[in-house]
């Protein structure tokens, strides 16, 4: 009779651990996502940018280092420019030199431009003189020579006036090209965000195009997801979307769709079967709003995963768990 009692109450208490159990179990699943929306696992990436040389050179100084907040146009790197500038003194002393050139030629057509007119005098005196047999026919024709010389002269310096001309557009190109390259030996960051890598020491010499720091720009943060081939489909450009990260599971962050991969993954394109045709999945790219990612770039850490929800249909209503957005103003941390 004794063990029989035992017997039951082992039953019983099996019977609560069992029930409370299943209390629990079914506690800690995932609502029930309504009609219309569609969710898919992903963990966050953001947009990496290399930042390269645009010449060969050597690296004169790297002033961040990985892990460093970066903001959009700051000095990050710089080249050494020593053959640059001299490079640039050469030119600009050329510059000069012609623009002299210029002011000389100039000066020279004056001249001519006055030679003319003495000698349009000198052939107009002496065409009365002729007329009248003041003059002889030798005379007459150096003075007319002398007119044609004159011209002659004027026409090869107005030439000579253009050559430099030329000669000062070539040296201003020329320097402003050095100038250029003198700009692009200084590195900045093209976008906010934190230094993933950094590649090149001071020092080192490195060709055209060699990377310095590669960066992520934490203004451009997404998520990517996989989503079956009838959620796919009906996913259209710009759709909601909700990011739950599993580091904070009480919030969900508002986004929206930004890419549907048009070719299938996962599966051989010549597969025709319907039960593997049902497994095709299609990549889906959940990108959160800079505006709302900007108070939190000192806490954003690629990597960390989650759970993207996605409106399939517009009508359809977010369930209370994914309508908690993150505060505007991040908590304090403890």
């Amino acid at each position: 009779m004794l063990k029989t009692i035992r017997w039951i109450a082992f039953l019983a208490a099996l019977s609560v651990t069992g029930y409370f159990g299943w209390q629990f179990y079914l506690s800690q699943q995932p609502e029930p996502l309504p009609e219309g929306i569609v969710s898919g696992n992903g963990r966050i990436e953001a947009v990496q940018v290399d930042i390269s040389t645009k010449f060969a050179g050597r690296i004169e100084e790297v002033s961040v280092r990985e892990g460093d907040l970066v903001q959009p146009g700051q000095v990050i790197a710089r080249m050494d420019t020593s053959e640059l500038d001299a490079s640039l003194a050469q030119s600009q002393a050329r510059l000069a030199e012609v623009e002299q050139s210029v002011d000389q030629a100039l000066a020279n057509i004056a001249k001519s431009e006055s030679d003319v007119d003495l000698a349009k005098k000198q052939v107009s005196r002496a065409e009365k003189l002729i007329s009248n047999n003041a003059m002889s026919e030798a005379e007459y024709d150096t003075t007319v020579n002398t007119l044609a010389v004159a011209q002659a002269n004027l026409g090869a310096t107005k030439a000579a006036l253009r050559t430099q001309q030329f000669a000062v557009k070539a040296a201003e190109a020329q320097v402003k090209q050095i100038e250029t390259q003198l700009d692009d030996a200084v590195l900045y960051s093209p976008v906010q965000g934190r230094v993933l890598y950094r590649l090149a020491e001071t020092g080192e010499v490195l060709s055209a195009g060699g990377k310095v720091l590669t960066i992520l720009d934490l203004t451009d943060i997404y998520m990517e997801i996989y989503l079956p081939a009838d959620a796919a489909v009906r996913t259209p450009i710009g759709a909601e979307a909700r990011v739950v990260f599993d580091v904070a599971p009480e919030y969900a962050a508002r986004a929206k769709v930004t890419f549907v991969s048009p070719e299938a993954q996962f599966t051989p394109k010549q597969v025709e079967t319907l039960d593997e045709r049902d497994k095709l999945m299609f990549r889906v790219k959940v990108q959160l709003p800079p505006e709302r990612v900007k108070p939190y770039l000192e806490r954003i850490k690629t990597g960390i995963r989650g759970v993207a929800y996605v409106k399939v249909n517009s009508e359809a209503e977010w369930p209370d768990f994914l309508g908690r957005p993150f505060p505007e103003v991040p908590p304090e941390t403890p």
